[in-house]
This record gives C-alpha cells, structure tokens and sequence, in this order.
C-alpha cells in the first residue's frame, strides 16, 4: 500500500491518459437529473466529484450507495455505475433498475459483469486497469468520473485541465505531505481520530476516515460545518484524551465556517489536547480537494504501519462476502 500511495501521482497521469483516449458514443439528450452509483473505495469518487462540479452542474445530482434507486429516475435521467471490480453487488442491482427504467448509462470499471454487460449492449463505458485494491484506485476512477461529466455536458473542461496541473503540484509537496502525515499519524496512535470539515469538502473527510478505517484498521469518525454546531458540539462535554481532532480547511470554506471552526476549537481543547489544525495547499479547489486525499491515504498507511498491521489486508470484508454468497434472497 505505501508503494500505492507513492506512485499516485503517477496514476492521475495513467488516468488523464485513458480519459483523453477514451471512445463514448455521443447522446443527443438533455438530461433531467443525475446520479452517480457506486461503493467504497469505488464510489467516494461519486461524492467528491458531484460537490467539486456543484458549481458547474445546472442539473440535480444525487450520489447512491445502496440496491435501489430513487424514484426520480427515468428516461430523462443520466446514471453513472462505479465499480472497480465490476461485481459490486449493489451496483449491479442498481444498473438492472437505471436499465429498466430507461436511464442513460454509462460504466466506470476494470472489469467483471458491469463490463461484459456494457459491452454486449453497448452502453458507454470505460475501462481502467485492474489488479488494484479499489481503494487505491481513486486516482483511476475519479478523473473517469469527471471525463463522464463532460462528455455529457453537465461540465466545462475545466476540472479535467486542473487535473493534468495535479502530479506535479502533488510531487512538489510531497515531502511536506510525508512529514504532516507522519505527525498526524502519532497524534491519532491509541485514540479516536475526529475529522472536522465544511459542508462542500465533506466528500473528502468521507474518503479520510475510510482509508484511516480500512488501511489504518481504526474506528474514526467525521462531521461537518455548519451542520455540527446545530447537533454535536453539545456531545462535547467529557473530558476524554483519548480523542483526537484535526480541522481539514480549505481556503474556500464560507467566512463564518472558519470564525465557527475558531469559536468551537475552543471548546473542544477543554477537553481533549489533541487538537490539530491545517489548511490544504493548492491553489483551486480540486487541488485542495486532492490535497487532503493524498494526506490522509499517508496517514492511513502510516498508522497500519505503526500499529504493526498490514494496511491492505480486509479479511473482515471478504469475510462477509463469502457469508453474502451463502444467501439467496
């Protein structure tokens, strides 16, 4: 995994590649809604994504990470199915019903079912190398997701030529990036990590806490600004070290959010010592967005390795799998 990580500089550049030359059959269609399908490591893409292009987006957009889905969908509808392997059991359920309700589809895979059935009916798809764990693969899947966008013209080029920019801001920091995770991992070592973002970055605190979950094998958890200060922050009342904080901010965040994350920092440091506070470096927001990415895939690995664990292992998962195979229903 540590090797992964290091090299994702070089998979934005595989996946600028494959989007450039990927071949999508042009739709005259104008589309309604959209909704992009996926799970895990495949589908953290769909969330990150959807809130980097809300400011381009004229249409709603909903990410699903279940079997079915809304109502809403229909022939005016465009659904993009995300599955790394191309047997996630939900998005596969969700490609029948996006399929039988007449949808727009298009696929983003390595392989397995969702690509054979792509392919035999001839629905837009592209296909990314395999052999990676599908969290390690984001870099592959996500800049797809934003070729999908345009293709479809839901969004400019933009975000696509921000990525081109993305490996070498990203080898540019690198050593920084190192350095702050390896500090942020000892601050997390024996606690539970709570990240704190805004309401616009929450895709990105979604994909920390789960590489910190599935690499670093910790229990963590998130929330995000303004929503927190309305419910939360009036859980904070126990003094508890074992408890650790990190504000993820972006230069973007709204003016209030950050005078909001200032008063409540505050209020957490009377109870837990562990308090870590950094702003992303990049100069737009998809770069901090990958920014953030990047960091917390160092931290993951690096708290796996400090705790003596093997980062890619995820027997607990396989595990319920096979249990899932047993069952018909």
């Amino acid at each position: 995994m540590r090797k992964l990580v290091a090299e994702f500089p070089l998979q934005v550049e595989e996946a600028i590649a494959i989007a450039k030359t990927a071949e999508l059959n042009k739709v005259d269609k104008k589309f309604q809604n959209l909704v992009i399908s996926g799970l895990g490591g495949s589908g953290i893409g769909g969330t990150i994504g959807a809130q980097l292009a809300l400011d381009q987006l004229s249409i709603p957009s909903y990410v699903n990470k279940d079997y079915h889905l809304p109502s809403f969908v229909n022939g005016h509808s465009l659904v993009v199915l995300c599955s790394y392997s191309g047997n996630t059991e939900e998005t596969l359920s969700a490609f029948e019903e996006a399929e039988s309700k007449g949808a727009e589809l298009v696929c983003i895979t390595s392989g397995g079912k969702l690509l054979e059935i792509a392919k035999n009916k001839g629905i837009n798809h592209i296909q990314i190398p395999a052999e990676y764990p599908p969290r390690a693969a984001f870099g592959l899947s996500f800049t797809q997701l934003l070729k999908v966008l345009e293709h479809y013209n839901l969004i400019d080029s933009s975000l696509l030529n921000q990525m081109e920019a993305v490996p070498a801001f990203l080898r540019d920091e690198e050593e920084s990036i190192q350095s702050l995770a390896n500090e942020i991992a000892d601050k997390f070592m024996g606690k539970t990590p709570i990240l704190y973002c805004a309401a616009e970055n929450e895709g990105v605190a979604v994909r920390f806490r789960q590489q910190i979950n599935e690499n670093g094998k910790m229990l963590c958890w998130h929330h995000v600004y303004p929503e927190m200060t309305h419910n939360e922050l009036v859980g904070w009342t126990i003094k508890n070290e074992d408890q650790a904080v990190l504000f993820m901010r972006t230069s973007h965040d709204h003016i209030r959010t950050q005078k909001r994350m200032d008063i409540t920092k505050e209020v957490y440091a009377k109870y837990t010592s562990s308090i870590l506070d950094h702003n992303a470096k990049g100069s737009n927001k998809l770069e901090q967005s990958i920014y953030w990415i990047h960091l917390g895939d160092w931290v993951s690995v690096m708290l796996a390795e400090k705790r003596g664990l093997d980062p890619v292992e995820v027997d607990v998962i396989t595990h319920l799998k096979g249990e899932l195979a047993k069952f018909e229903s």
